[in-house]
C-alpha cells in the first residue's frame, strides 16, 4: 500500500467517477469497494448497498473516491498534473478529461473535469522550457493557450 493516497470526496458519483478515470489512463485499475449498510443511516443518509468509498490506480498512483454528500466541492487549490511526452499523449488527456468539463475553466494547459476535479496536462519540456533564456517568452505563449502545444512552445524558446 502507497504512503499517502488522494481522497476524493464526491456526492455520489465516486464510482462513475473511478470507472471513467481508469477508462482513461493505462495502468488503472478499480479496487475494493466499501458500501453504505442502514447503520448509521441517520447520519449518512445513503440508500443501503450504495457505494460509500472506492479504491483506484490510475497508473500507478492509488486514489479513494468517497460519496461523502454535497458537503465539500472541489476548487481549483488541488489539482493533479500529467506530464505528457509527446503532443498526442496531451491531446488524449485533454480530449477525455476535458468531456462534459467546464469550458470556462480551461486554460494554460489546466482543465476542470465533469466531476469538477481540475487537471494539468503538462508537456514534460515546460519547466525546462520556462527555465531557459526565454522564459519569458514561453510563459507569454503559455499565457494564450488552453490546451498546450508542444511545437508552439519550442518555438517561442528559440532564438
Amino acid at each position: 500500500m502507497q504512503g499517502i493516497t488522494n481522497c476524493l470526496w464526491f456526492d455520489f458519483q465516486a464510482e462513475e467517477a473511478a470507472l471513467f478515470y481508469t477508462s482513461i489512463f493505462n495502468n488503472s485499475k478499480i479496487g475494493k469497494i466499501a458500501r453504505y449498510t442502514n447503520e448509521g443511516f441517520e447520519f449518512h443518509q445513503k440508500p443501503d448497498g450504495s457505494v460509500m468509498t472506492i479504491e483506484f490506480e490510475l497508473n500507478g498512483q492509488n486514489f479513494l473516491g468517497l460519496n461523502g454528500g454535497p458537503v465539500f466541492k472541489f476548487t481549483e487549490a488541488i489539482s493533479f498534473v500529467i506530464y505528457c511526452q509527446t503532443q498526442e499523449e496531451i491531446n488524449h488527456y485533454w480530449d477525455k478529461l476535458s468531456e462534459g468539463g467546464d469550458p470556462n475553466a480551461q486554460q494554460c494547459g489546466w482543465l476542470k473535469d465533469k466531476f469538477g476535479v481540475s487537471w494539468q496536462i503538462v508537456p514534460t519540456q515546460l519547466p525546462n522550457l520556462m527555465a531557459g533564456k526565454n522564459g519569458e517568452k514561453v510563459t507569454r505563449v503559455l499565457f494564450q493557450m488552453k490546451k498546450l502545444e508542444i511545437a508552439k512552445l519550442i518555438e517561442a524558446s528559440d532564438d
